[in-house]
């Protein structure tokens, strides 16, 4: 939703209904994951994209008619249909799309001003069974807003979703009518909005401007830090959210750092290098990068090795940082690194597609940040699958 977050802004300052196509599941092969959302106007005006273009024209129609009757739909688009191919879809994947009015009183705009101010909020929406379909309790830390349809409900989603939206993940749920867990009567899909993950990058160079940009356009909330005033200027890094002048190492230890934060060392110099990473691997960080060459590398490892850390703790390091992709420029480099932060993230092979068998979208895979309740339930096959 934050994809489309202006827009929608916009339409619902201006009093303007339309129409929101939410992906609510994903089996097989598929471009997009669920939570992701197309809205279309009373104009015909349409913002986001629910499948990269493979269904698009079949959702826009679909909005169009509950936009006009008031009435939500869920939608399943499948290889398998006899129009599947008259809808776009080849992919081989099957996707369900829940279409929801949204008039200018929802309560959906007070969640569109958190996301704006990057508060955290989760929505969680009836996709199915015994209770109304489409229907939404809003989530945030210290309140709940709407409903489900049954108080017990209400508060059994909401205690789920505060946990998920501690946890940056969103996810499918079940439950019982009135909120019993391990039940399969009503089917809830959890969109957790944490704010952005961070992108700490240290060392006021060229290849930090190219990292910084590549990713604000992923998504990142970017800081860019430096000792030395000369070059951490906002001037040089106009795409950072945040350029600070500190050591890195001191200025790392008194920011938050959680499992998402993503940290690039490019100083590639020990006097920076050693204290940040001591610092670094004490923190929860999903990634640590450290720019350098092959004999760099081995200094580094040998300083770091005599100040005591171990070899599981060195295994943490990506480092030399990046993919091999044959990058020489600062804008290659960074392309490289940021291949590698989401190869990490995903736990893809980050190896060419074409040498690879198997759905290029696997719902299975382990991409972070989207969970299904299935494997909890009795029966299920065991599979957990997470998305952005």
């Amino acid at each position: 939703m934050r994809d489309v977050l202006p827009q929608l802004l916009q339409w619902h300052q201006e009093g303007t209904a339309f129409a929101l196509a939410t992906v609510v599941a994903v089996r097989g092969s598929a471009p997009r994951l669920p939570g992701a959302v197309m809205a279309v106007n009373g104009a015909g005006e349409a913002v986001g994209s629910v499948s990269g273009g493979c269904v698009e024209g079949a959702v826009y129609q679909a909005a169009t008619e509950v936009l006009e009757t008031g009435r939500p739909r869920l939608e399943t688009y499948g290889i398998g249909d006899e129009d599947a191919f008259s809808v776009g879809l080849t992919c081989g994947g099957t996707l369900e799309v829940l279409v929801r009015r949204v008039g200018p009183d929802a309560p959906l705009g007070a969640v569109l001003g958190s996301l704006d101010r990057t508060e955290p909020v989760a929505v969680a929406t009836v996709t199915g069974g015994g209770a109304p379909l489409g229907a939404q309790l809003y989530v945030w830390p210290d309140r709940t807003s709407a409903t489900l349809g049954d108080p017990e409900l209400d508060a059994a989603v909401a205690d789920d979703a505060r946990s998920m939206l501690t946890q940056g993940v969103s996810g499918a749920k079940h439950y019982g009518a009135q909120g019993q867990r391990r039940m399969d009567e009503v089917h809830v899909l959890v969109q957790s909005f944490a704010p952005p993950p961070r992108m700490l990058v240290f060392g006021a160079i060229d290849f930090a401007a190219a990292l910084s940009r590549i990713g604000a356009n992923l998504g990142y909330h970017v800081t860019v830090c430096d000792a030395r005033p000369v070059f951490a200027t906002r001037k040089r890094f106009p795409d950072a959210h945040e350029v600070v002048r500190a050591w890195p190492h001191d200025y790392l230890a008194a920011t938050e750092v959680d499992e998402r934060t993503v940290v690039c060392v490019l100083t590639h110099d020990p006097k920076f290098d050693i204290p940040l990473l001591l610092t670094a691997l004490r923190t929860p960080a999903g990634y640590i990068g450290v720019m350098g060459s092959r004999r760099t590398h081995e200094d580094r490892f040998d300083r770091l090795r005599e100040a005591g850390v171990t070899e599981t703790e060195l295994a943490r390091l990506a480092s030399p940082i990046g993919l091999d992709l044959g990058a020489r420029t600062p804008e290659e480099t960074a392309l490289s690194i940021a291949a590698e932060i989401l190869a990490t993230r995903t736990g893809a092979t980050g190896r060419r597609l074409a040498t690879l068998t198997g759905p290029i979208h696997a719902s299975a895979a382990p991409v972070p940040r989207y969970q299904d309740d299935e494997d909890e339930r009795p029966g299920a096959r065991g599979v957990t699958a997470r998305a952005s």
